[in-house]
């Protein structure tokens, strides 16, 4: 089908000083970096982000985003409760299992606790344990974490574990996977994402004198960066240290990865750096309120011809802090569209070209609903083609 593009004026208001925006440069010492501004879209750093990695803890970012999506459609239940199988126990128990929630044998312990375990404080134990409440045994849940892996077009990540731990490369990612996965988290889950990702700290299990276990949140932007709320922190030797991160000022969200770390605290260093230089070296502008109507699209075999195509949320696009920069904006979509059309499908996309940067692609969707054009209507539109009038 052919693709229909129509160009645009629009104005992004006032920029501090006119001139040619040239990419700023992030120096830091990280071997895997990638960051994207939410609010535009736009890829602000890529560091090998294509390069497959092994996510280690990270990968609990799919065991939550699998969980939520369930909570979603209703199939389970903050509230539905789950039992810690003393083989679970035995295998994620103890110095040698890693990062751990402190479960208990034959405990019995809820969907919404044991989130809290997996997101808040990295536990090994929690993920499993949850995979199996879930799907029964963890290789039926990986199941589910590589069917949703294909769903969102994370192309060069696969999963072979609940937990990110080591398994002679069946498990692996790329920064750039991780990224999406994070957006998506945040996009459709973002009552889930605040309740279990924003929080400071967790506590589960006792001392062996009977003292509560309160486990912070690993989050290295916590404390450093205005705005940090997620998300996960992973490390094993294999893959040194890593994390995915998120913050928001002033409406403006940013999501970033870093892998292949060397230790803890150039984790926390390298991770707060990061997230500053895109707030600081990078500024984004106001394009389109929403609902605003940028222009329209044709429609085939609809009761309309057209339907107009509109912002589904607040548009931005991002450029060099202080820079204003030449720019074309144009609407693409594949035309004409075919009814019928819901009211708020996406079937367009507003792309920004800027010199010295990749195109922003934001999402225009369907002003209403078009239903599918009647018999008659069918009729008169054949007959009109046949004379020459359609």
């Amino acid at each position: 089908m052919k693709k229909a593009t129509v160009l645009l004026a629009l104005t992004a208001g006032a920029l501090v000083a006119p001139g040619h925006a040239e990419r700023p440069r992030y120096d830091g010492d990280v071997p895997i970096a990638y960051m994207v501004d939410m609010s535009s879209g736009a890829i602000l750093f890529a560091r090998d982000g294509n390069r497959r990695i092994p996510p280690a803890s990270m990968a609990k970012m799919m065991t939550a985003h699998v969980a939520f999506d369930l909570l979603q459609e209703g199939t389970i239940t903050l509230d539905q409760e789950c039992t810690v199988r003393p083989e679970t126990w035995r295998q994620w128990h103890g110095p040698e299992a890693g990062s751990t929630m402190f479960l208990s044998p034959g405990e019995q312990v809820s969907i919404e606790n044991l989130l809290y375990g997996v997101v808040t404080v990295s536990g090994n134990d929690a993920s499993v344990v949850l995979a199996e409440c879930i799907s029964g045994t963890e290789s039926a849940f990986t199941a589910l974490m590589n069917r949703k892996a294909e769903e969102l077009g994370l192309e060069n990540s696969h999963f072979g574990n609940s937990n990110g731990w080591p398994d002679e490369g069946r498990t692996y990612v790329t920064a750039r996977d991780l990224a999406r996965l994070a957006i998506s988290t945040i996009q459709h889950y973002p009552e889930y994402y605040s309740q279990f990702y924003g929080r400071r700290e967790f506590t589960w299990g006792e001392t062996m004198g009977g003292q509560p276990i309160t486990q912070p949140n690993r989050n290295p932007l916590m404390g450093n960066v205005d705005g940090a709320d997620g998300l996960k922190t992973g490390h094993t030797q294999e893959a040194g240290y890593g994390f995915t991160g998120s913050a928001v000022q002033d409406g403006r969200r940013i999501v970033m990865v870093l892998a292949g770390l060397d230790s803890y605290s150039q984790r926390i260093e390298q991770s707060t750096r990061f997230m500053e230089w895109g707030f600081n070296a990078w500024q984004s502008l106001q394009l389109l309120t929403s609902g605003a109507r940028v222009g329209s699209a044709r429609v085939q075999g609809g009761s309309s011809g057209e339907v107009g195509l509109v912002a589904p949320r607040n548009l931005a696009m991002t450029v060099p802090a202080g820079l204003a920069s030449e720019r074309q904006v144009r609407i693409v979509y594949q035309g004409p569209v075919r009814a019928p059309i819901a009211e708020g499908q996406h079937i367009a996309d507003l792309v920004i070209e800027t010199p010295d940067m990749p195109d922003q692609r934001l999402p225009l969707v369907a002003e209403t609903a078009v239903g599918e054009r009647g018999f008659f209507g069918r009729v008169w539109a054949g007959l009109k083609s046949l004379i020459g009038l359609g």
